[in-house]
């Protein structure tokens, strides 16, 4: 059953915070750089302002603009956004986030899709946007079964299908969220009439055929580097999260440096972070994972792919040849982002019917090129709408 839920995080919370960040132990270290990892000066510029100047119950406020739901799903209590429309037939789509973010990753996305006519766009184009939190991450329950991240699709059809009573629906994703997208499409096809990814997702790289073109090499060989100078973190995650989580829940400053820093690593932004986000967006999304205690949980995709065995992958493969292979798939790829595949890479694994080369944004696009992105789903996605009628 589908309840309305509220954001509101106790006051308690909030006051053994603003005690924590009293009593932050940082570097004083001078260096000004983010290679060796987050930048010393900027974490403590950042820490001082979630302890001064950052107001929680504000951007409460913001979040608590939008409607929330909780509903049990396949033995999981799942948080999602879902805003209805503006328009003469909105097509249903669902949005999936993935690491180190939340849900608001799309906060600038959902009414540039769900009110089109408002933002100068064309109503026709107007969309009924879901977006769930992952299992284990903000305020949706983990999810001990079901195969884990494996299993996310099915949980999402359940959701838009069986709650939502949405008989046929569109998708999109980035990140953990193009593995769940993509899951959708091979495992639900009867239902998503599209998906739309940012990526494609990661683990294909482990599918390496011997007839790639120079472009695909290229593309493995940035890989790998990127494995090897950016990668660890994965790793330690994916093997290591009970050890990570207890101090990254231990401590807000650490939680702070260890997801501000990829959003300076995976953006286009330079040395500047807050060349494309504000304090507040960063501390925002920090928060998410503070005040509901949710990182370790969160780090459960990872290790789902670090410790699966030959079983998940022939379950996996053969879901792929049982699965349809003819689902439309749009692409938006974004320069800064941490791969940017060529389009025969992609044509391996999906069928690709719309190819976009952004000329500027990185991971979090949403966050980042909100108009741009909308722009792309609204093209990809305005032939399939027929569908629906």
């Amino acid at each position: 059953m589908v309840e309305s839920f509220e954001i509101s995080v106790p006051q308690a919370v909030l006051d053994d915070l603003a005690a924590r960040l009293g009593r932050a132990r940082l570097s004083d270290e001078k260096a000004d750089g983010w290679e060796g990892g987050t930048n010393p000066s900027y974490l403590r510029e950042l820490v001082g302002y979630w302890r001064e100047r950052f107001d929680w119950r504000s951007q409460e406020r913001l979040l608590n603009g939008f409607h929330h739901y909780r509903a049990a799903i396949g033995g999981v209590r799942l948080h999602f956004v879902h805003e209805k429309g503006r328009g003469p037939s909105p097509l249903p789509l669902i949005l999936t986030h993935g690491y180190p973010d939340s849900f608001f990753r799309y906060y600038k996305l959902i009414p540039l899709l769900a009110e089109p006519g408002l933002h100068g766009a064309d109503p026709e184009d107007a969309f009924d946007v879901v977006v769930p939190s992952l299992p284990g991450y903000g305020f949706s329950e983990r999810h001990e079964g079901g195969g884990g991240i494996f299993g996310v699709g099915d949980l999402w059809h359940q959701l838009m299908t069986g709650e939502l009573g949405y008989s046929r629906f569109a998708a999109h994703g980035g990140d953990w969220g193009s593995t769940v997208t993509e899951h959708l499409g091979r495992s639900h096809s009867r239902s998503v009439i599209g998906i739309h990814l940012t990526d494609v997702p990661f683990w294909h790289i482990f599918e390496k055929p011997k007839n790639l073109s120079a472009a695909e090499k290229k593309f493995l060989e940035h890989n790998e580097r990127w494995q090897r100078e950016e990668g660890a973190y994965a790793m330690i995650q994916g093997t290591r999260p009970r050890t990570l989580g207890a101090g990254l829940r231990d401590s807000p400053a650490g939680l702070a440096a260890w997801l501000v820093e990829k959003f300076q690593r995976w953006s286009d932004c330079g040395e500047n972070v807050e060349s494309r986000y504000t304090k507040d967006e960063l501390l925002t999304n920090v928060m998410i994972y503070w005040a509901t205690g949710t990182i370790e949980s969160s780090f459960q995709p990872y290790r789902d792919v670090v410790s699966a065995g030959a079983m998940r992958w022939m379950a996996e493969g053969v879901k792929k040849l049982l699965g349809s292979q003819g689902t439309p798939a749009g692409f938006a790829l974004f320069p800064k982002d941490i791969s940017t595949p060529p389009r025969e890479w992609a044509e391996r694994f999906f069928n690709v019917q719309r190819w976009t080369e952004m000329p500027r944004g990185g991971h979090f696009a949403a966050l980042e090129e909100p108009q741009l992105l909308a722009e792309d789903i609204r093209a990809f996605f305005r032939p399939l709408r027929r569908q629906l009628h």
